[in-house]
């Protein structure tokens, strides 16, 4: 028995769909940015169902909220800028996150304005809100909620004594909030789109530890109608892209379920996917894994150690069951991500004994790669 049989998707489409005007904006070709940017004013400007609630921000505003982008309010960096924590005076104080974008930094124009536009139409509990934007002259600066406690990649790996590492059904709580903003894109989203950047930095945690993805720069409109896939160039950060889009370039929504299943790798291991520090034979995370995934003798092995021993047997089973799965070489063979969510909704719930059992009755298939091939209900 397949281990998702008894989770079926159903079709949403016809719910919050995606405006026909992302796909103009992709299909039409402008010779200059300043036409990009006076198209996205435009549509924003003639959104007539108040389902865009971004701004439009000046420079000199976003310098006051983040006081002249002062160091003392940064608050993360990377190969696109820097993020600073601001204050918007003119929408009640609010407080935000104002990323700048570098001039020659990874996300330039192109991918400026396409998280602009899908941020403008779509939203969701687990996807983050862009509150506005500002584009002035060279100034690329994108303007979001205030997630009080940063990305998942804050609190996964290298962590100071003083931090307190994540608990299993926090990581299983932001697991299934992660999915579920994948599903909404994959599934409720119109036409579809492929997130194509899923990793534990563009997952980011609100106080409560609600999940919420970011960063849509290298978002792209999935395939419709008879089309399987869409064709691009290869992007992503490398160790997250599934294998059959970087060797081929084409992309569909289980390029993204593969990434998931290799940040899902990530919370249950506490590894990053590339780790260098490491012996040579444990440097790659999918390559040190996937032999013991085939014994389940093994799974205890490959807990993070910062778990000390507290998580359910069972559940750890079934959570590298559904890691399995995601990261089958085979993108036909994976799982639909709606059926990852679900068989998640189990393992998110308290209702499992903490610590190392020895039930003979939590036991799954031995017979090779059928081990991982397990039901979640009872």
């Amino acid at each position: 028995m397949s281990f998702f049989a008894c989770c079926k998707s159903q079709d949403k489409n016809d719910k919050n769909s995606l405006k026909k005007r992302i796909k103009d904006y992709h299909n039409i070709c402008f010779k200059y940015d300043s036409g990009k940017r006076k198209y996205i004013v435009e549509e924003i400007n003639n959104d007539d169902k108040g389902n865009i609630t971004s701004k439009i921000f000046s420079y000199n505003e976003l310098c006051v909220a983040t006081k002249n982008f002062h160091t003392s309010n940064m608050v993360g960096e990377g190969g696109f800028g820097r993020v600073y924590k601001g204050r918007i005076k003119s929408i009640d104080n609010k407080v935000v996150a104002v990323k700048k974008l570098n001039k020659d930094g990874f996300q330039g124009s192109r991918e400026f304005l396409a998280e602009v536009m899908i941020l403008s139409f779509l939203h969701h509990s687990n996807l983050v809100n862009l509150v506005g934007y500002c584009s002035e002259g060279e100034q690329k600066i994108l303007v979001y909620e205030y997630m009080a406690n940063g990305s998942l990649e804050d609190h996964l790996f290298e962590l100071p004594q003083t931090k307190k590492p994540l608990d299993w059904y926090t990581r299983m709580k932001i697991a299934e909030g992660a999915a579920k903003g994948l599903e909404y894109l994959h599934a409720e989203a119109n036409p579809p789109v492929i997130y194509r950047d899923f990793k534990a930095s563009n997952i980011l945690l609100d106080e409560n530890f609600n999940p919420k993805l970011s960063d849509f720069g290298l978002a792209k409109l999935g395939p419709t109608g008879d089309k399987t896939h869409v064709s691009t160039r290869v992007m992503g950060t490398y160790g997250y892209c599934a294998p059959e889009y970087a060797s081929t370039g084409q992309l569909t929504a289980r390029s993204d379920v593969y990434s998931f299943g290799v940040v899902f790798l990530e919370m249950i291991t506490g590894r990053r996917v590339l780790d260098y520090s490491r012996a040579s034979e444990e440097q790659n995370l999918i390559n040190w894994a996937l032999p013991l995934l085939k014994n389940k003798r093994k799974y205890a092995s490959m807990v993070d150690p910062l778990l000390k021993g507290n998580y359910p047997t069972r559940g750890l089973l079934q959570a590298l069951a559904i890691a399995a799965m995601c990261l089958l070489e085979d993108a036909n063979a994976r799982p639909l991500i709606g059926d990852v969510v679900t068989a998640l909704g189990v393992l998110a719930m308290r209702h499992v004994q903490v610590g190392k059992q020895k039930s003979t009755k939590e036991t799954c298939s031995e017979q090779g790669e059928g081990s991982w091939q397990m039901n979640l209900v009872d």
